[in-house]
């Protein structure tokens, strides 16, 4: 079976030897490729379409070869087409004597043409799109190519746009949401039950094709005779030999017509029946769709991840499997361990729930896969391989997760699981994401353990659950942090410092006997109000002074504003007024507007006559705000 990305050259031309020139290439520009799916693509080019024939053939020598060279994806070689045939319309459209415009000659100016058509590519694309940068990229690659290469010259001022900036951004891309925990809960209850119903299939195919035998021998009448045709027959014409050798529809027998539920056009019945009984014995797409969910589910990786193993990239342990994943778009490889689940002591015939174990996916697998690939002699076993009838014709080929009536969205529909949002499988990988952030508490060095940090912050945390969660974490640490230090002072009036005598109003104050003839005597003074207890500052280590009285001690929960401490407080409200005119307003609020807050509140709580008797004190008294040398700094700076 061909590789994943392999690639042919349609045009193989003999290296030149020393001295001589490369030998011109003329005609289509063809590259066959593979898709994942192990489907052959040819790609051609015809320079002849173009009046810039010349340049169209430069570039497609390069494209050819590079397509041969690196093994790229089905999408680059597609890619790289259509960067060439829009840079060529562009050349005929816009450039004199396009005829004879290549880049081996200085005029026509072709620096000047492909600046220009990277300028106007964004306009025939939606705003935000990929492509134009995709496109310019391409061209800018393919012409580097050459420019590398010692025997084909390119002339002009190409190098130096080469070796600059593209003057393209990237685009943008919308990034999917994760699944709901209760959409992804159902899709693995579905695949789950769905794994258990194949397995149970193919066991009773497997035993009633060993309990057959040839039906030309035993006749084309009994289903294990098909099942043992299917089974034993490595000819690609069996199944279409079993369509030629039943009769028609009408005058098949019950024991065969029975085998498919509902009404059956009869036109179509007999395939639909070899297609039956090929499912009793092999794995179809849809059916891969279920185990790529459950391998999705219990490893946390990509669907590219899971879809492309084999049995060589699996080492099983006594109590783990150790699993090689190989991630193409990346070119990364990563080994992970899984630890088997302890068996229970006793065990259930129904469990409640799916097991998530991926060492008994994998066996699950490779057991399935195995008679697929021994049949197309694949070695070694993919894990993701399915049969398939095309034509009256087995075939053999590699999962094919988006191919038409048995792709992601037609396996919902079929096990009836409705899904909020787009039915992209992507969106399991990010709620494996987004689990793995809750369990680390969002420390991203041990998240994106699979892949950078940077695409960890570009496609994962965007997640809804995760910004959730990060609003939860967030919300609790301002509510912690307001209850200790965003409580305010205690302001008491006149009245109430006289009642702090009386019986119990030092308990619900929080004041001991000792505090209380402290605040009294101004040995707990702070200028503009009265602290408890210095040393236990929300704003300070334990044990520490106060670092931030007194700018603070209006923010600060141990702070008691007594009416001896007004004309500081008048003082205080006065230089925040002045340096509200200094700052600008996000800056002001952000620094001090709590504190402003807090002093209007207990200034307020002062009658007209307490603040005039404290202002003609200050006048009087010639009192002046008393502030710490660093505050002074911090308000002149």
């Amino acid at each position: 079976m061909p590789r994943r990305g392999e690639y042919t050259r349609v045009f193989p031309v003999p290296s030149p030897r020393p001295g001589e020139r490369e030998p011109e290439r003329i005609g289509l520009r063809q590259v066959i490729a593979l898709e994942s799916n192990g489907t052959k693509l040819t790609f051609t080019f015809d320079p002849a379409r173009f009046t810039c024939r010349e340049l169209g053939e430069q570039l497609a020598d390069e494209w050819v070869e590079l397509a041969a060279a690196s093994g790229s994806s089905a999408a680059t070689v597609r890619s790289h087409r259509s960067a060439i045939t829009s840079f060529c319309e562009h050349v005929d459209a816009t450039v004199p004597h396009a005829g004879s415009a290549s880049l081996s000659q200085a005029e026509p100016d072709l620096h000047h043409a492909v600046t220009e058509w990277i300028r106007l590519l964004p306009a025939k694309f939606q705003a935000g799109s990929r492509t134009p940068a995709s496109l310019a990229g391409g061209i800018r690659g393919l012409i580097s190519r050459r420019i590398a290469h010692p025997d084909r010259p390119v002339a002009g001022h190409m190098s130096g746009w080469v070796s600059g900036a593209l003057g393209l951004r990237r685009g943008q891309t919308v990034e999917l949401d994760e699944f709901t925990r209760a959409d992804k809960k159902a899709l693995v209850q579905a695949a789950w039950a769905d794994h258990l119903a194949i397995k149970a299939r193919t066991k009773r195919g497997w035993e009633l094709a060993h309990s057959g035998t040839d039906p030309a021998e035993g006749g084309w009448h009994d289903p294990a005779n098909l099942l043992w045709a299917i089974a034993h027959q490595d000819g690609e014409g069996t199944c279409e030999e079993i369509i030629q050798q039943l009769p028609t529809w009408h005058r098949l027998p019950s024991t065969l017509r029975d085998l498919l539920p509902g009404e059956v056009q009869p036109r179509v019945g007999k395939r639909f029946l070899v297609r039956f009984l090929v499912r009793q014995l092999y794995l179809n797409n849809l059916d891969l769709q279920s185990y790529r969910i459950l391998l999705m589910a219990a490893t946390g990786r990509s669907a590219e991840e899971v879809t492309t193993l084999t049995e060589n990239a699996i080492e099983f342990g006594p109590r783990s499997v150790l699993i090689d994943f190989e991630k193409g778009r990346a070119q990364a490889q990563t080994r992970q361990t899984f630890s088997i689940p302890q068996a229970a002591p006793t065990a259930m015939l129904h469990p409640s729930r799916p097991r998530l174990d991926a060492a008994e996916l994998v066996r699950s697998l490779i057991e399935l896969s195995r008679p697929l690939a021994e049949r197309a002699g694949t070695d070694p076993v993919p894990l993701f391989l399915r049969a398939t009838l095309h034509n009256h014709i087995l075939r053999i080929a590699p999962f094919h997760g988006a191919q038409d009536g048995a792709n992601f969205a037609s396996w919902l529909q079929a096990h009836s699981v409705c899904v909020e949002g787009p039915a992209d499988i992507r969106r399991l990988r990010k709620s494996g994401k987004v689990e793995k952030a809750i369990a680390f508490k969002g420390r991203v060095s041990d998240i994106a353990d699979d892949h950078s940090e940077e695409v960890f912050r570009g496609h994962y945390a965007h997640g809804t659950t995760l910004r959730v969660i990060s609003g939860n974490v967030i919300t609790a640490a301002q509510s912690r942090w307001f209850k200790q230090a965003l409580e305010g002072p205690v302001v008491l009036s006149k009245d109430a410092e006289r009642s702090l005598d009386e019986p119990g109003s030092a308990d619900a104050l929080g004041l001991t006997r000792d505090e209380i003839d402290d605040l009294r005597s101004g040995q707990l003074d702070m200028g503009v109000s009265n602290c408890k207890d210095p040393f236990t500052s929300p704003f300070g280590r334990p044990g520490q002074l106060c670092p931030v009285a007194p700018t603070r001690c209006l923010e600060c929960r141990n702070a008691f504003v007594l009416p001896s401490n007004l004309p500081q407080l008048l003082l205080f409200a006065d230089h925040l007024a002045q340096l509200q005119l200094r700052l600008s307003p996000q800056h002001f609020h952000a620094l001090w507007g709590q504190s402003r807050i807090n002093i209007n509140e207990a200034i307020k709580a002062r009658t007209d006559a307490e603040i005039t008797e404290a202002r003609r004190q200050i006048a009087a008294e010639g009192l002046s705000l008393q502030l710490p040398l660093a505050a002074h700094v911090e308000f002149d700076a």
